[in-house]
């Protein structure tokens, strides 16, 4: 939870470590000493307040997750980074980390160099862990969106993508014509989006048939997978389309 007393260090990266990086093309799953000095290089900044994402009396969560996951970043430069915990808050379109020096502490990081980042989640059952992989929405319809980023949930010739969205709803008690709702409220609005092999992509929502009407080519397939009839998390979902996507 990021309190009034967490603060933010602005990352940044210096000119000579971008070249020199380059030139090297180290990489990106070195980690030890080389991982964290990279990772130490870019927190060099002026610690600011980190405005709190959410009061007491908020109802919901401004994260795509509110657990701190590990997290491997994955930079376009290909400079390797050293894991991070690490949260994603969708509603203010940042990244926030915990250096495990600073438990305290959250630091904004300063992503304009980053392609994706990859949590791991803890492992429930005898499955082990699960990784989950986020990336830029480069192909997103709406221009203004692709920078934002978006969880993998299945990749093969299709691949299914989820845009998280937050929409702050304001407390509204006051007036003869108000709700009388007391409390802020941070509303989930996720969309899912299918990646056709031609690169196309087009906005769909997770049921059978607006999953066949978005891929016609694999309406018989999507039909036998198991569980299709069923499905309706995003689990499920991957998984039928893994079935169906061969």
């Amino acid at each position: 939870m990021v309190t009034r007393s967490s603060v933010i260090l602005t990352l940044t990266l210096s000119v000579g470590t971008v070249l020199t990086a380059a030139a090297q093309q180290p990489s990106i799953e070195q980690t030890g000493a080389a991982a964290q000095a990279n990772l130490n290089a870019l927190v060099n900044g002026s610690p600011t307040v980190v405005p709190r994402g959410a009061t007491e009396a908020t109802k919901g969560s401004p994260y795509a997750d509110k657990r701190w996951l590990p997290a491997r970043l994955r930079m376009s430069n290909n400079v390797p980074l050293a894991p991070v915990p690490l949260k994603y808050d969708v509603l203010n379109q940042r990244l926030l980390m915990r250096p495990v020096s600073r438990p305290n502490d959250s630091l904004q990081l300063d992503d304009r160099l980053l392609a994706s980042f990859e949590l791991e989640e803890p492992a429930l059952n005898t499955a082990g862990t699960r990784r989950r992989v986020f990336r830029r929405f480069a192909e997103a319809p709406v221009p203004t969106q692709r920078g934002e980023y978006v969880e993998v949930l299945h990749e093969g010739k299709y691949v299914l993508l989820k845009r998280y969205a937050k929409v702050l709803r304001k407390a509204d008690y006051q007036g003869a014509y108000s709700t009388d709702r007391r409390y802020d409220e941070i509303e989930d609005k996720p969309m899912y989006y299918l990646r056709h092999p031609n690169g196309s992509v087009v906005p769909v929502k997770l049921t059978l048939k607006a999953m066949q009407s978005a891929a016609p080519e694999l309406s018989a397939a999507l039909k036998a997978a198991p569980n299709a009839s069923a499905a309706k998390s995003d689990a499920e979902w991957a998984a039928v389309l893994a079935a169906a996507d061969k």
